[in-house]
């Protein structure tokens, strides 16, 4: 009796591969057909589908012409379809399998652009949320893919618009940092206000959010009753923006200008 269940059982798993759900049609397909039929898929806006049949380029032709196209592609494809982290990992499979391919500059490309249009992260564009107040860990994944890729690659096509993203990310950084030391200024915090100011001045000496940095450190060493420290701050201020709003006047009503925000705490 088990041995007649068994072959019944056996019978019915082989079948289940005679399905016609269960063929793969590309079992017979060439690297080429392969490859075209994917990119129309990709072209399509099909990204799983294109994903699959890259996938299959590589487990089946993995030396190949096609198969280093296909593992560059996968990542492309990722991005498309907003899966940032998959991209990302995509992406860094190829320039650890292929460091000196020619379209490398390619995928670091891909990782700055995949970590600077992370819906989920700092730069959520549908939620309407302040980006300032976002956690910045893609902001800075992004300039570091693009800072390698200008670094490495200072010819490559993607090297002027990765330029323009940096300095785009580098006064988003400081201006999260400045955010988070107003944070804290407004609440008492004074030395963390400072910490973070600081941070922002150094990492970021180029941001125009300083402005406002410098701003806060006269505040929190105002507070703190470190007058040296406070006149370095105006002075390194006065220098660098000589007519600061916070400078002239024009945005204290009336009040002493390092005395702008009315304190809470």
């Amino acid at each position: 009796m088990r041995s007649s269940l068994a072959l019944i059982l056996a019978l019915c798993l082989s079948g289940c591969g005679l399905l016609p759900g269960q063929i793969d049609e590309t079992k017979d397909w060439s690297a080429s057909k392969l490859y075209s039929e994917a990119k129309e898929k990709l072209n399509e806006g099909s990204y799983e589908q294109a994903i699959k049949y890259y996938e299959k380029i590589e487990a089946r032709f993995p030396y190949g012409r096609f198969a280093q196209q296909a593992q560059l592609e996968i990542a492309y494809a990722y991005y498309k379809d907003k899966e940032a982290a998959s991209a990302i990992a995509a992406a860094d499979r190829f320039i650890k399998l292929h460091p000196n391919h020619p379209n490398v500059d390619y995928a670091y490309y891909l990782k700055g652009l995949a970590n600077f249009n992370d819906d989920l992260g700092f730069f959520g564009s549908y939620t309407g949320q302040d980006m300032t107040e976002r956690d910045p860990k893609a902001a800075r994944e992004a300039f570091e893919s693009f800072k390698d890729l200008v670094t490495r690659f200072p010819g490559s096509k993607y090297t002027p618009d990765s330029i323009q993203r940096m300095n785009y990310l580098v006064n988003a950084l400081a201006s999260h940092e400045i955010h988070v030391a107003r944070y804290y200024i407004k609440r008492g915090a004074f030395v963390a206000a400072a910490n973070r100011a600081q941070f922002s001045l150094k990492s970021y000496p180029q941001a125009p959010a300083n402005e406002e940095g410098l701003l806060i450190l006269v505040q929190a060493y105002d507070k703190l009753g470190m007058t040296d420290l406070r006149n370095d701050a105006e002075r390194v201020m006065r220098t660098n923006f000589p007519n600061s709003k916070y400078l002239t006047g024009k945005a204290t009503d009336g009040k002493s200008w390092w005395q702008f925000w009315n304190w809470s705490y």
